[in-house]
């Protein structure tokens, strides 16, 4: 399926945001969404302004890594937010867009779930090896966020939030084929991709008023929410690796992990791998 349904008059039709794309700006193709709107935010675009693409040849996530971009399917948009803080506040915006994600896609009837930081998850029913013939759920990858700061000194300029969101595609990549999924594949239906952009930036209009209105505490309430806690994991702190089950976030977006002893470990980047 590739159809040209992230138009300007289909998204605006469907909206019902108060800024949140407003100004909207639907390309065709280019390199990357987050780029596109750090450049308009430079020039002097205002909050809220949107950006699409059918297809990025450059799209990139979390750690430098690409992002899987087949045309006329998906999600790439790229928010432009003009936060009123300083820069060491602005982690917990990826936690906040995370937990809005997750309400619009849950709005759809898919089960999701948040993987610290910027994963979101929905469940699939599969063939398990345990217990031959019968279902058991897995977790895929559905979507990823990936947020971009521009500062001076303490001061923020602009951030950019880009979302990728795998909507219609059937087919992936051999290296992803058993990481990642699609709305699609998962309820079997085909979805009007201009009908849930407005509902996701109606899902984060809403989370980011809360933000400025409370700061990290609406962040971190919001990603709970939806969260996976208590999930056996390992990771790298800052004094070598740990493992034990995640208990929450901080107020500065790290993931809060709980050993055997009691003791909490902040894990402030790097990956969290999931402990059978």
């Amino acid at each position: 399926m590739s159809t040209f349904d992230l138009g300007a008059e289909a998204v605006e039709s469907a909206l019902a945001t108060k800024r949140f794309g407003r100004a909207y700006v639907p390309l065709r193709e280019c390199p990357s969404t987050n780029d596109h709107v750090a450049l308009l935010a430079r020039q002097g675009a205002p909050e809220g302004l949107v950006v699409s693409a059918e297809t990025q040849s450059a799209g990139r996530g979390r750690l430098g890594r690409s992002w899987h971009s087949p045309a006329g399917q998906n999600l790439y948009v790229s928010i432009l937010l003009r936060p009123p803080c300083r820069s060491v506040e602005i982690p917990p915006l990826t936690l906040l867009v995370g937990g809005a994600l997750a309400q619009a896609v849950r709005q759809t009837g898919v089960n999701a779930r948040l993987k610290w930081p910027n994963d979101l998850l929905v469940e699939e029913i599969g063939n398990g090896p345990a217990q031959a013939g019968a279902a058991e759920p897995r977790w895929r990858k559905v979507a990823g966020i990936l947020t971009e700061a521009a500062t001076e000194g303490e001061r923020v300029l602009h951030v950019v939030v880009g979302i990728g969101l795998n909507v219609n595609v059937e087919e992936f990549p051999a290296d992803l084929v058993t990481k990642a999924t699609s709305l699609r594949r998962v309820t079997g239906r085909t979805f009007s991709r201009a009908h849930l952009l407005a509902s996701l930036l109606a899902s984060i209009e809403g989370a980011y008023d809360q933000f400025l209105a409370r700061g990290a505490k609406a962040a971190i309430d919001l990603w709970e929410g939806h969260a996976h806690l208590g999930q056996r994991c390992r990771a790298q702190g800052t004094h070598g690796e740990v493992e034990g089950v995640t208990a929450g976030v901080g107020a500065g977006g790290e993931l809060l992990i709980r050993d055997a002893d009691g003791a909490i470990h902040k894990i402030v980047s790097g990956e969290v791998i999931p402990v059978d």
